[in-house]
Parts: structure tokens; sequence; C-alpha cells
């Protein structure tokens, strides 16, 4: 799922709702490291939490035979790295139904992590809430009229200033791709008074437009990539201020791989030319 992991985990960072749904919760502050070990690994998102523990969420699109073990690993690794156990979470976002085990049993050894499938959240009080970002996460639960649940979305983000609004639409666009939901999302923005901005914005435009020359497919492609872009350059702007010419040259030059990668350095970069090195 690298074409999601940009987009999912900044939502997250930003809803409520969400992780009082997931953790009971709510999360202080999102830490970025590294967990050092033999190799370099990541965890997707890592936070304090208002009571002072630590909570992991790693997000997962298959069903992995290998994630109790792959779990403990993290666990280790982030105890190491803080002297403390975090509580952890797999936020299922696949298609397939669920099938991961949660344990790792041995003579001497119990280990167990929070296994949830993101379809069994409560669509409504997403719906509900006052975060665009929950409200955006209801479309990958259980719907029983996914139409009607992203036309919510949609007028709610309608009601966003602009340069807010063009970053969600970006977000919604790559989060939509995991319920093949973006025909539905297409025909909805149509209807709203916002599609004439985004039809003139530089980059979100000319993603529509090509979709539409080129063929369904080929178009659904070119809007993952054009809605990455889109993410990253207004996260590069909030922490860096306005990007000079050269920064836009080289962002836009990148793949799609390469813009996951640039995703994942952005947090830890304290420059431009940093980010870029």
């Amino acid at each position: 799922m690298h074409e999601y992991d940009v987009a999912f985990k900044l939502v997250l960072q930003s809803v409520d709702v969400t992780m009082r749904e997931l953790a009971g919760t709510t999360v202080t502050r999102w830490l970025s490291v590294e967990l050092p070990e033999v190799r370099n690994t990541r965890a997707d998102l890592l936070g304090e939490t208002a009571t002072g523990g630590l909570l992991h969420i790693e997000l997962q699109s298959s069903n992995d035979p290998r994630m109790p073990l792959r779990m403990a690993e993290y666990c280790l690794r982030v105890f190491r790295q803080f002297q403390q156990f975090p509580r952890q979470i797999v936020l299922y976002v696949g298609r397939a139904p669920l099938n991961m085990q949660t344990e790792l049993n041995g003579p001497a050894l119990h280990y167990s992590y929070q296994l949830v499938d993101i379809r069994d959240l409560d669509t409504e009080r997403l719906l509900e809430s006052p975060s665009v970002g929950d409200n955006m996460i209801a479309i990958l639960t259980r719907l029983r009229d996914p139409r009607a649940v992203v036309h919510r979305v949609v007028q709610r983000i309608a009601r966003l200033p602009q340069a807010e609004r063009e970053e969600a639409l970006a977000r919604l666009t790559i989060l939509a791709g995991l319920r093949r939901l973006d025909d539905i999302l297409e025909e909805e923005k149509e209807k709203m008074p916002i599609t004439e901005s985004i039809m003139t914005h530089g980059l979100i435009g000319p993603m529509i437009r090509n979709a539409r020359k080129e063929g369904r497919e080929e178009g659904r492609e070119e809007g993952m990539h054009q809605g990455e872009l889109t993410l990253l350059r207004r996260q590069m702007e909030k922490r860096f201020g306005p990007i000079p010419a050269w920064a836009l040259d080289r962002l836009n030059g990148l793949s799609s791989s390469q813009l996951e990668n640039l995703g994942e350095r952005l947090l830890d970069a304290a420059s431009l030319e940093q980010l870029f090195q």
C-alpha cells in the first residue's frame, strides 16, 4: 500500500474520533523515529498518549502471516529506545477479508497485539466528527451507501478554505483508491461548486483532464501520483514556507516511489536542502 502510506499517516495524525475508536485515548504528540536494530525500521505511527503511554499503529493492506513476528520486533525496538513498552495496534485497511494471527507463543514467551479492521469503525460517528480527517476515514468503513457517504465528505470539504480544500481533496482521492471509489468521488466533486477552482489548479486540474483524455485506468494511476505530489507540496510549504523554483522542479520530477521516500524524510529534515539530499 505504498502509494497510500503518506496520505494515510498524515490523516491519522490529525484525527480525534478515530483515535478514540481505535485506542480509547488521544495522542498528544507524534514521534518521528527510526527504530535502531540490525536493520533500520520506521514504525508507521508512534505517539505519546494523553495518559503518558506510547501508542504504536501499523497500517496493513494485506494479510501477512509474519505480522505477529514483525510487531514483536517493533515492540522490542521501541522498548530499547524509550524504555517503555508500547500499546500496539495493526489497522487493517485492505479489501480482502481479515485473516491474521495476533499472538506469538513459545515455551516461555507470550506476545500479542491488537488487530482492528478499519471497516468495523463507526461510520456515522466518524462522519459527525468536526475533524475532516475523521470524515475522510469514514469512506474506508463498512458502507451501506458509498455514494451517500462520499457525498457527505465532499460537502464537508467544500466548506473548507481553498488551500485546505485542495489538500483534503488530494488526500481523499488517494484514500478512495483503497475502496475503488474513484469514479464516485470524481462524480461527486463535479457536482460541487468547488470544481472550477480544482480544474484551474496547476497540479490537480491537469490530473483530472488527463484522466478523462487517457482513459479510466491510466487516469486513476496519474491521479494517485498527482495526489501524492500535491499533498507533499502542501506539507513542505507548511514546514519550510514558500518553496523556491529549484525545489519545485526537483519535486515535480520525482516518481511515485521517490515521493513516498521524500514524504518519510519530510518529518525529520531541517531544511529543503537536507530534504533533497
